[in-house]
């Protein structure tokens, strides 16, 4: 990936945290990683716990953001989430799957959605 790119994704996920803690998610940890795969962030809501993917894309050129979190994509959280509980031991409380999608444009701001409850396990 290049610098640019990942330099993008970076100031999209930033975007993605400012919005979440105004919505009042409690970030729990970003950029959570296993063998499986990662999360973006992970952030408790109301006594739920999130696992959140950012999509962050230029234009809807290529689809919207939300058209990238694939039956593959979701299985890869859904297992990545499940090491996140069993490392912290936590099997009381319930969690979802929210998706952040933003799209940029040429004035260097963000469009954000929020589509929460995206998929199920």
């Amino acid at each position: 990936m290049t610098d640019k790119r990942l330099q993008f994704g970076r100031e999209g996920e930033s975007a993605a945290l400012t919005f979440l803690k105004k919505k009042g998610y409690r970030i729990l940890e970003k950029n959570f990683r296993t063998k499986v795969g990662e999360i973006d962030i992970i952030a408790e809501q109301d006594g739920v716990i999130v696992f959140i993917e950012v999509k962050a894309r230029a234009s809807h050129e290529f689809g919207h953001p939300f058209t990238a979190i694939t039956p593959a994509k979701q299985k890869k959280i859904i297992q990545t989430a499940k090491s996140f509980l069993a490392r912290k031991r936590i099997s009381d409380k319930p969690m979802r799957f929210d998706v952040v999608a933003l799209t940029s444009d040429a004035s260097d701001s963000w469009q954000i959605e929020l589509l929460e409850n995206a998929f199920q396990v």
